[in-house]
């Protein structure tokens, strides 16, 4: 029903910056929420950041806050996850995930998958 298509991943810098896009395609609906996962090797998948299409409340690991934002754009149908002073404990692969109705933390409340894009962040 719905396809998540991640991009912008890559290597940084300890201290950079590093913006992840997340195109949604096919049907997608306003009452979605859409959600940033990572998981690093060894690791379980863990949440990053959630946010409903219809906006409103947002989500944010204690890891991250205050230096990731995600963002949507309901007209181009893509969710954007901004990383800011980024740490070498960032690195993971980042998913980008949809669901029906309210945000979760949980994983396997999601139903929708992207493919994954790999963060690195050196020291």
């Amino acid at each position: 029903q719905v396809q998540l298509v991640e991009s912008g991943g890559g290597l940084v810098q300890a201290g950079g910056s590093l913006r992840l896009s997340c195109a949604a395609s096919g049907r997608t609906v306003s009452s979605y929420a859409m959600a940033w996962f990572r998981q690093a090797p060894g690791k379980e998948r863990e949440i990053v950041a959630a946010i409903r299409w219809s906006g409103g409340n947002t989500y944010y690991a204690d890891s991250v806050k205050g230096r990731f934002t995600i963002s949507r754009d309901n007209t181009k149908n893509t969710v954007d996850l901004q990383m800011n002073s980024l740490k070498p404990e960032d690195t993971a692969v980042y998913y980008c995930a949809a669901k029906s109705g309210y945000t979760s933390t949980l994983a396997t409340q999601y139903n929708y998958w992207g493919q994954g894009t790999q963060v690195t962040v050196s020291s």
